[in-house]
């Protein structure tokens, strides 16, 4: 075989294992782990809604992307067995569909501005799946989690078909909300963790072009969202330049660093809770503060696990892992494994991201939970 054809063998073999060997290696050491029921909290500002549309990969990013929504997680549900796994889900026969459930703050986006949504990332007129996904595990549903909620969806659904835009009758289904299961870790947000993957499926799925073609210039919705009067949430980019200052808006959503030795927190030693600039998210604990040397806040560990985001950083020649906030999506630094014990991790923040609240107002900003800390 000629030097041309190996060269281009196996830049064929590494396109093939870059993409698919990681699906092989999934379904045999991940696909039969199991999912887990996703568990409601009772809160008076945490509101939840269910949609099916597809590849749940698919149908994280447009609602993560929304002001007031705290999370999106992909799973399972409508089906009739106990903790589901993606293969026994994929076979049709467990009557589960792929679908994602978001927690929200009605107080900033209604389910009204979430329907809207949903209604631009599906085909509602296919009965047999999503695009290039089909069998009963991709139909499109809306799984309502009350009365008014049925209402609303099937309002939407019905000024939908209205409208003439599609030339066939809506099929998407409006059912009473199920145990959700959690799926696999894998799972959860691919589109951040294996965006190379992800944009490969997407582009090949056909979902864009036919949402394109339906939609047009009226795609791309921006729901109205509300002040809640403790958060810079319901604030366009636009305005949250307006309101921030330059260096906040260049550290938070310009993926920005500050310098070092020269912010507000890097040697500050009050006893309190660092949370995000823009959603108010308990981040850090003073507890957990220590001098790096390096002239910025450093920590040892978060205060809560789940207010945060980890990313793959691949700029300045190098890979590092980003830290964002979960619901605030502003980027606050970095994690590095050269911190001191216990964790053996520094968490490498920027001031310009954070704001401190002093044990003495936790109670008043609504912080209380985290009081005992500090006892």
């Amino acid at each position: 075989m000629s030097k041309r054809k190996w060269g281009l063998f196996l830049v064929i073999t590494c396109f093939i294992a870059y993409f698919f060997l990681p699906k092989i290696y999934a379904t045999v050491t991940q696909k039969s782990v199991g999912s887990m029921p996703y568990v409601l909290e009772e809160r008076e500002n945490v509101a939840y809604a269910t949609f099916a549309g597809g590849c749940f990969w698919c149908m994280e990013p447009p609602f993560e992307k929304l002001p007031g929504v705290y999370e999106v997680v992909s799973g399972y549900t409508g089906g009739h067995i106990v903790n589901p796994a993606y293969n026994d889900v994929t076979t049709g026969e467990t009557g589960h569909v792929e679908a994602v459930i978001i927690a929200y703050n009605p107080d900033v986006i209604d389910y009204q501005a979430l329907l809207e949504v949903f209604w631009r990332q599906v085909d509602p007129t296919d009965a047999d799946g999503q695009f290039v996904d089909k069998g009963a595990p991709y139909r499109s549903a809306i799984f309502y989690h009350n009365e008014k909620q049925q209402q609303l969806a099937q309002e939407s659904k019905n000024e939908l078909d209205a409208s003439g835009r599609f030339d066939q009758p809506l099929v998407t289904e409006i059912k009473a909300a199920e145990t959700f299961y959690s799926a696999e870790d894998y799972h959860q947000d691919y589109y951040l963790q294996n965006p190379v993957r992800y944009e490969y499926y997407r582009e090949n799925s056909g979902r864009d072009k036919y949402l394109d073609e339906v939609w047009g210039d009226d795609r791309i919705v921006s729901p109205e969202v509300k002040d809640d009067g403790a958060t810079l949430l319901h604030l366009t980019k636009e305005e949250l330049r307006l309101h921030l200052t330059v260096e906040q808006y260049y550290v938070t959503q310009e993926d920005g660093t500050e310098e070092p030795f020269a912010n507000e927190y890097w040697d500050f030693e009050g006893e309190g809770i660092y949370v995000d600039l823009i959603s108010g998210e308990a981040l850090f604990s003073s507890i957990d503060k220590y001098d790096s040397g390096t002239g910025w806040p450093s920590f040892t560990k978060p205060l809560v696990e789940e207010n945060i985001v980890e990313l793959e950083d691949r700029s300045f020649f190098s890979v590092r892992t980003e830290i964002r906030s979960k619901l605030g999506n502003a980027h606050l630094g970095h994690v590095f494994d050269d911190g001191p014990e216990p964790t053996g991790l520094r968490y490498c923040m920027n001031s310009a991201a954070l704001r401190f609240v002093p044990k003495e107002d936790m109670e008043a900003e609504e912080y209380g939970e985290f009081l005992n800390l500090f006892k």
